[in-house]
């Protein structure tokens, strides 16, 4: 019982420590300030999951150490569900994220975005005016666009240099205009019109020089920034991933150790009385 006991402890022990990567992810997404920032919605499952393993762990070990069947129970029953929420979100994660990707351009190292390429219910709630005035000042905030300028022995990049570089999502879809839309680079966030506007995009008109406005209200701004959090949102499922399965077999372990104290509990009265009735009466003299 006492080895079990031990291997109870060791487990929750590893189970704390396992918290440790899910919280990060969720502070990993929350840290992403060109993009999630103010989306305070997508992060905090992740945030509160990490927490509550937290929690429910340090209440099993302690129950491990102190043989406190109540913390033992209450670990086992919480982190049924904790698992099950994991398992949940990881299912979300890859639902909400399943299409839209960025379209290669002729002579282009970088990606455009389009809105229309991404559907459900994360394009509704990022593109929706209520979320989207938030997240546009949080990528003007974060000077995410500002920073893109590079020099070259002291010489601003040419238009051939830019066009080969490899840009992420929200450099693409918010600081530029549309590469269908004909405009002619100047530098990084300055464009003018070229030849004429091509081709019906709505995002055409809605880009301006003005570096407080770019193309913040583009709908390429918008597919940029659900790009991105596609990208961020799979590296950390695959993280889930890994420590979903190790919490399912550390839960297994531990519930059979569990199980094994009960049963030698129940058992050690029956015991200690089939003892005390097969040892021989003393013969008084």
């Amino acid at each position: 019982m006492r080895n079990s006991n031990h291997l109870i402890g060791l487990l929750n022990f590893l189970t704390f420590l396992l918290s440790i990567p899910i919280l990060g992810g969720g502070i990993w997404l929350s840290s992403r300030a060109n993009n999630t920032d103010c989306l305070k919605f997508l992060q905090w499952p992740l945030i509160i999951i990490g927490v509550a393993i937290m929690v429910v762990s340090l209440a099993g070990f302690a129950g491990a150490c102190y043989r406190n069947t109540f913390l033992m129970w209450f670990y086992l029953f919480v982190m049924f569900f904790i698992i099950a929420a994991l398992i949940g979100f990881i299912i979300f994660a890859y639902a909400v994220t399943d299409k839209g990707s960025g379209r290669p351009v002729t002579n282009r190292n970088y990606l455009d975005y389009y809105l229309q390429d991404y559907s459900g219910w994360l394009k509704k709630r990022v593109a929706s005016d209520s979320y989207w005035g938030k997240i546009s000042s949080c990528i003007r905030d974060s000077k995410v666009c500002s920073k893109m300028g590079r020099t070259v022995s002291g010489v601003p990049e040419t238009a051939d240099m830019f066009y080969s570089r490899k840009l992420n999502p929200v450099e693409s879809g918010c600081c530029k205009p549309p590469t269908e839309c004909g405009y002619t680079y100047v530098n990084e966030t300055f464009w003018n019109p070229g030849g004429g506007l091509v081709g019906t995009n709505s995002d055409c008109t809605q880009w301006s020089n003005d570096q407080q406005q770019l193309c913040y209200q583009c709908n390429s701004c918008k597919a940029g920034v659900l790009a991105s959090l596609k990208k961020s949102w799979r590296k950390v499922s695959v993280i889930n991933i890994v420590v979903m399965v190790i919490l399912v077999i550390f839960y297994v372990i531990a519930y059979a150790a569990f199980r094994n104290n009960r049963r030698i509990d129940n058992d050690e009265p029956y015991g200690e009385a089939r003892m005390t009735k097969s040892q021989p009466s003393r013969i008084q003299l």
